[in-house]
């Protein structure tokens, strides 16, 4: 890192993850490392023509949130207040004891309660208005899960939503990056989560024409940068970041798996599905995050890159980042693992890429067999390759032309 920074370096301090790879830091990084696709036949969307999904294995709302509180949360909130809880204590902090209103929390999401309006929908138009749920309107909005983590965890500082499609949780942590800049915040939560694994909304995805038909072989499904990939397995998660200015963490002795040291963003101003296909916004972003932390691009070791598994993405990225930083970094996509988790996926992979950091090892990107020959980068496949790891680039894409980039560096 040869240029002066432009913005501050923060210290992630915690990390809350709950996704189709598990429930906790430990379980997701034994999940991407060495284990197989989390995509298996979901019954919810039984008859459909694409009936596959990633879940979160044995998630029990009931068991970790309390029946009382669980029933009243539309699941997108239930797994960010998981993730939310799990990152708190990690980072060693208490909520009864912090000064609330120094506190943020920042959160991306896209779709919000989509499984309790499918539901409501169902049954007003079934003929029964009268049983309405009282609770559909803030169990729906996409706001709320901002408002419930802020609830939980007595923040009483600012609370906000991002809404930039599957670019949202990237773009929670830059916009908390800038909190701890401005002086606004001490401490934010920042990450993302979406749990839209309904008929419709996988309907209308497979209408799009975004999802993978591979339903005869869900496991195989989701198969980033390879050559025969035909489509992303839609999932769902929460992953949640405790940020912190690095002199604060430094001065209660708190260990920090990795630091945000830049953030660029950028829109592609051209479809609204579809991505640029050169990529021309996606590497402005990255620019823009590279000037930010004062890093020349051939100082980059690893991208955890976007790579959705669909043909016009992966091949658009593929192309910004080989004009952008070249060939040396490891690439990755871990949505082999863990599907596209929408408005999650920016924060979920960001936490991935500070575990990568911290623990000196790149995931491999699943299921990827034949590379695209097109595509002109270091992907990691097959297993983890241990790399000394200084400096790294998690990627974001998002419908409507949404473009985030994410610098890390080791602790």
């Amino acid at each position: 890192m040869t240029d002066a920074p432009r913005g501050p370096a923060v210290s992630i301090t915690g990390i809350g993850l709950v996704t189709p790879a598990g429930i906790g830091v430990e379980e997701n990084w034994t999940r991407i490392t060495t284990g197989a696709s989390a995509a298996a036949t979901d019954l919810v969307l039984r008859g459909l023509r694409m009936d596959f999904s990633c879940r979160v294995p044995g998630f029990d709302a009931d068991a970790l949130l309390g029946r009382r509180h669980a029933w009243k949360l539309d699941r997108f909130v239930q797994l960010a207040l998981v993730a939310a809880r799990q990152a708190v204590a990690d980072a060693g902090l208490d909520p009864t004891r912090w000064d609330g209103p120094r506190v943020g929390v920042v959160l991306g999401n896209s779709l919000g309660g989509t499984t309790t309006f499918e539901k409501q929908h169902d049954t007003y138009y079934g003929g029964a208005p009268e049983e309405v749920s009282p609770l559909m309107i803030p169990m729906g909005m996409v706001n709320m899960v901002a408002g419930y983590v802020a609830m939980d965890q007595r923040v009483l500082g600012p609370s906000l939503v991002t809404a930039t499609a599957c670019a949202s949780g990237a773009s929670a942590i830059g916009t908390a990056r800038q909190w701890l800049a401005s002086g606004l915040c001490d401490i934010v939560l920042a990450g993302g989560t979406e749990s839209a694994i309904s008929p419709a909304t996988v309907t209308g995805l497979g209408r799009m024409g975004a999802l993978s038909a591979r339903k005869d072989d869900p496991a195989g499904a989701s198969r980033p940068f390879a050559a025969d990939r035909d489509g992303f397995v839609p999932g769902e998660g929460a992953a949640v970041l405790v940020l912190e200015r690095e002199e604060d963490a430094a001065a209660r002795n708190q260990p920090v798996y990795a630091r945000v040291i830049g953030y660029g963003a950028s829109s592609d101003a051209y479809h609204a599905t579809a991505p640029d296909p050169e990529g021309n916004g996606l590497a402005r972003a990255i620019r823009t995050a590279l000037s930010d932390a004062g890093v020349h691009p051939e100082e980059v070791d690893h991208v955890n890159a976007h790579g959705t598994s669909t043909p016009m993405n992966d091949l658009t990225e593929a192309r910004a980042l080989r004009r952008v930083l070249g060939t040396r970094a490891a690439v990755t996509s871990t949505k082999g693992i863990t599907g596209h988790t929408l408005a999650a996926a920016g924060a979920v992979e960001a936490a991935y890429t500070a575990l990568a950091l911290n623990r000196g090892t790149v995931p491999p990107t699943v299921n990827l067999r034949t590379l695209d020959p097109e595509i002109d980068m270091d992907v990691v496949a097959g297993e983890a390759r241990r790399a000394s790891l200084r400096v790294a680039v998690s990627t974001s894409l998002g419908f409507g032309g949404h473009n985030a980039a994410l610098v890390l560096a080791a602790a």
